[in-house]
């Protein structure tokens, strides 16, 4: 039974454009999180507060966000690894955070520099600090069914960490295929394992599409009950820790699915694509996009 409506959480200015080698202007940043919110995304990972000299694309992060005019339906969460983050998160304006752990002791090593206990413990000043002022706290799990230093991640180790960060008091766990290399069984096998101990109604799809596997993993997660999924607009993003990662999944090729599929999410298709369109010009890379390519060549849909 698939489900009535979906969630999308829109990444792409945040998790998509972190990875890019110029720096992106702030107004553009900004820009594109205008023109998102027009389109229908009803939550926008906006940036990131970390520290620049880790992704020296983030550290704008105050600029964009005081700078955006917020669109009274829309959330815009923003990723917080520690409690300075968090701090400054706040001092910002974010009413949403987002933290982040892996279900691979490598990648965890290699991405935030401690073991995935450790940055387990590191979270939990952060989500009581979030409680004591009510606001949200969403968790990423990264790496959940392969790892580019491990292989293939067990899935109930997977499903540990998001018991974790469920239990910790995310309100969303989002299960991150960060190198692309699921496929529906694998995803599947990850899910069921996962909601024998998070409720499913809690759990989110990130899918990267490096094996073009994403759109298949997200239907494949739909069948099971899943109903929120992040995707980023172009397609935009990769992981500077996974070599050859590529993007997340297109948001416009997300939507074009649940269309097809009759699922409601409130996004304007055409004004999804223009500004798929509009991002990849902007900063001059492909448009990552199926869908959102077709539409901007006028393919009949």
């Amino acid at each position: 039974m698939l489900p009535n409506t979906v969630k999308i959480v829109e990444v792409g200015p945040r998790d998509g454009l972190q990875n890019e080698k110029q720096v992106v202007p702030t107004l553009i940043k900004i820009e594109l999180i205008h023109r998102l919110a027009d389109a229908g995304l009803r939550v926008i990972e906006a940036t990131s507060f970390v520290s620049p000299k880790w992704v020296p694309q983030m550290a704008d992060n105050t600029a964009v966000m005081q700078g955006i005019q917020r669109h009274p339906s829309t959330v815009y969460p923003v990723l917080t690894p520690n409690l300075q983050g968090f701090d400054a998160a706040i001092q910002a304006g974010a009413t949403e955070v987002a933290i982040f752990a892996a279900a691979s002791e490598s990648f965890s090593r290699k991405n935030i520099n401690c073991s995935i206990a450790e940055s387990l413990k590191r979270f939990e000043p952060v989500v009581s600090a979030a409680s004591a002022l009510e606001i949200p706290v969403r968790g990423y799990v990264s790496c959940v069914v392969g790892c580019p230093y491990e292989g293939a991640v067990d899935p109930q180790k997977t499903s540990e960490v998001a018991k974790t960060l469920f239990d910790m008091g995310c309100y969303e766990v989002s299960l991150g295929d960060t190198i692309g290399t699921g496929n529906p069984a694998s995803i599947a096998r990850m899910i069921e394992a996962c909601a024998r101990v998070v409720p499913i109604e809690k759990l989110a799809g990130h899918y990267h599409d490096t094996y073009g596997m994403a759109i298949a993993n997200i239907h494949a997660s739909l069948q099971l009950g899943m109903a929120v999924f992040d995707s980023s607009i172009a397609g935009l993003g990769g992981c500077p820790y996974a070599k050859g990662a590529s993007g997340n999944v297109a948001t416009e090729d997300v939507v074009y699915l649940l269309n097809g599929l009759g699922i409601e999410t409130g996004i304007d298709l055409a004004k999804l694509a223009a500004v798929g369109d509009w991002i990849s010009r902007a900063i001059n890379r492909p448009n990552g996009a199926k869908a959102g390519r077709a539409l901007c060549a006028g393919t009949p849909a």
